[in-house]
């Protein structure tokens, strides 16, 4: 409670080490106080965090552009470019692609999806947790993994990803915090950070940040790719619009 903005940074680990504990101790003194454990009590803080403040005298300003414009620059200032780098390498070299994640996170990644495809990329992005435990478990050495979690720690998609992991598919994963379970087994890591949210749901203001990851991705990928090979794509998307 004394370092909030410093805790949504730290993992369980560390907040023990700080608090001279254990880290058993801590997960359950979080389950004691009403909470799932510390990735619940750190997505909490996160979202409890104040917003900047405003000049009220600032009529013209709207308050929902700004805050995605602060996100945006967070995003920038957190992003790593050497790890977009490594990951737009990985999608490049990646024999087949599956995409990984749920709730909030899916919509992002199924226009990911889309969009790779239109680069003539095989991709999968199963909605279903189900379908995607199945699709990964048939990935090798020479396939990719891209997992998108807002907290790093959603159990469907740890699943997912801990299995393509085990079956030596290299693994990337966009989320909003560095340290977190999924974090742990990724080989490549694009943290965009916490962005403190009004809703109490839906880590909306987040996914901008995440959303633009994936954008830098495809265009990472699409200057690597020749244009014929997306030649007919174009005849897809023409052949999809209405002549009247």
């Amino acid at each position: 409670m004394e370092r909030p903005d410093e805790v949504v940074e730290w993992s369980a680990a560390e907040v023990a080490e700080t608090a001279g504990t254990s880290t058993a101790t801590v997960i359950r003194a979080c389950q004691s106080l009403g909470f799932r454990g510390f990735q619940h009590v750190r997505l909490e803080l996160a979202r409890s965090a104040p917003l900047a403040p405003r000049d009220p005298q600032d009529a013209s300003r709207a308050n929902t552009f700004d805050d995605a414009v602060d996100a945006l620059r967070l995003a920038q200032e957190s992003v790593d470019p050497a790890r977009i780098i490594a990951a737009t390498e990985a999608l490049r070299r990646a024999r087949r692609v599956v995409l990984i994640g749920n709730g909030f996170s899916g919509p992002p990644l199924q226009d990911f999806a889309m969009r790779m495809s239109g680069l003539g990329r095989p991709v999968e992005a199963p909605v279903d947790p189900l379908a995607q435990q199945l699709a990964v478990h048939s990935l090798t050495g020479d396939d990719l993994c891209v997992a998108l979690s807002y907290s790093g720690a959603n159990v469907q998609t740890l699943r997912a990803c801990a299995a393509a992991s085990e079956r030596g598919c290299s693994l990337v994963l966009v989320t909003s915090y560095a340290r977190s379970p999924l974090g742990r087994i990724a080989d490549v890591v694009i943290a965009t950070g916490p962005v403190g949210s009004v809703h109490d749901l839906d880590p909306y203001l987040a996914r901008l940040g995440h959303t633009v990851v994936l954008h830098a991705l495809h265009r990472g990928l699409a200057e690597r790719t020749a244009p014929v090979d997306v030649a007919d794509m174009r005849h897809v998307v023409a052949d999809a619009l209405s002549e009247d």
